[in-house]
């Protein structure tokens, strides 16, 4: 048995890359205030923590962030509360760990993990972005699906 793809995929519409962008960088920002933030909390207040215990709690802030602010988009959108975060979750969950994962790998090669530095936040904010982007493409492209 054998199987043919009939669907060709279009990676070239400008209009669906711009609207992805526009969509992964309002999680990018939310993701990472709650991602950063954390670290920056535990740098500042010399909090005596494992580095990976910070990372992992700055990924969780960072998820549990732009799932609220994802939310209350939708809901401005005139969603209803259990639908506005059904959807904030379903639509954009796994975007938000590949994003959370990719900047937290960054800022540990860059500086060892849990250091926030002028020099590695637009790394990391770049590298968070440019992770789920072809994802959150596909996803706009393939179901017309987006979270705002």
């Amino acid at each position: 048995m054998s199987i043919t793809l009939t669907h060709n995929f279009n990676w070239k519409c400008r209009h669906t890359w711009r609207r992805s962008a526009k969509n992964t960088f309002t999680c990018v920002v939310f993701c990472g205030t709650g991602d950063i933030g954390t670290i920056l909390y535990f740098q500042i207040m010399q909090v005596p923590w494992p580095i990976m215990a910070i990372m992992a709690l700055a990924i969780i802030n960072g998820l549990i962030l732009s799932i609220i602010a994802e939310t209350i988009i939708l809901i401005r959108q005139n969603f209803k509360l259990n639908q506005a975060f059904k959807t904030a979750m379903g639509m954009s969950f796994i975007s938000m760990i590949a994003m959370e994962l990719a900047m937290n790998i960054t800022d540990l090669v860059l500086t060892g993990g849990a250091i926030i530095t002028w020099w590695v936040v637009p790394i990391m904010l770049f590298v968070g972005f440019i992770t789920p982007w072809p994802y959150n493409y596909w996803r706009l492209k393939k179901y017309n699906i987006a979270c705002h």
